[in-house]
């Protein structure tokens, strides 16, 4: 007998399906429209295709949302994290993905200081050298400064989604990185376990961007996104306390009620 828990569980993970499925169609009908546009407009084109790279994540099936709207609007929870410090998003993009210059022997970490706290991170360059080469790029270029985290997911799947530099869940770098590191060790079951960040991607091969996502409690997804990192101790404390606050509809999907924002990400090789 199903239970209640692996009933949700299971619906939680049949709308993430259909809505990566929607954002795939909707994106090949974007690419045979803009295939008539100038090329003067190919950097929109190319930028859009990277947008897209929240389509795993991105919290916007209005057929599903529609369907589960709540009579009244939920109360919402304290706010537990400080304002943003002072700063805007930088408006960046590139065509293509950086040259590969990370060093897949070297240790490196990245830092996120956000307006919650501090999220410490191991980064696995040996396993995805491509992903964390781009993280090393866009963090030098200051790409993820200022950005919020726009998407909290708590139930079914557990994971604060950041790296969009519109923070709708449609924006990223200009550019897609490769799948990477799909048979991670640490993958069992489907299972992404609490303390990975991992890509975000439309669903498609290969379409990832800036976009990732950070899990605070076990979740059961596809091994489709690349995994490439483990989070601290400490820095699972802060996602925890993100968490706790709770999302904006009230149905387990939205931006967060805690006002997640990245003043500064760096990487560092050690």
């Amino acid at each position: 007998m199903v239970s209640n828990d692996q009933r949700r569980r299971q619906l939680a993970r049949e709308k993430f399906l259909r809505q990566q499925q929607r954002r795939e169609s909707a994106r090949r009908r974007a690419r045979t429209r803009n295939t008539v546009i100038a090329s003067a407009l190919a950097v929109v084109v190319v930028a859009g295709a990277g947008a897209f790279a929240a389509g795993a994540f991105d919290g916007k099936d209005k057929k599903d949302s529609a369907a589960s709207k709540p009579s009244a609007s939920p109360s919402k929870a304290a706010d537990p994290c400080k304002k943003p410090a002072a700063g805007k998003v930088k408006p960046l993009s590139w065509k293509k993905e950086p040259a590969l210059t990370v060093d897949k022997a070297a240790d490196y970490t990245m830092n996120l200081a956000t307006t919650c706290g501090d999220i410490g991170i191991d980064l696995k360059a040996k396993e995805a050298p491509h992903t964390v080469n781009s993280f090393n790029f866009l963090a030098g270029k200051g790409f993820f400064d200022h950005t919020k985290c726009h998407r909290l997911t708590t139930n079914g799947i557990y994971v604060l989604q950041c790296g969009d530099p519109k923070g709708t869940g449609a924006g990223g770098p200009g550019y897609t990185i490769p799948d990477e590191n799909l048979e991670d060790k640490s993958l069992k079951g489907n299972v992404y376990p609490a303390g990975t960040i991992a890509m975000a991607n439309t669903g498609q091969k290969h379409t990832g961007g800036s976009q990732f996502f950070l899990v605070y409690q076990d979740s059961q997804l596809p091994p489709s996104y690349t995994p490439f990192g483990t989070i601290s101790d400490s820095g699972m404390k802060v996602l925890k306390k993100i968490a706790a606050a709770g999302e904006s509809t009230g149905q387990g999907d939205g931006a967060p009620n805690a006002t997640v924002v990245i003043d500064k990400a760096t990487v560092k090789k050690s």
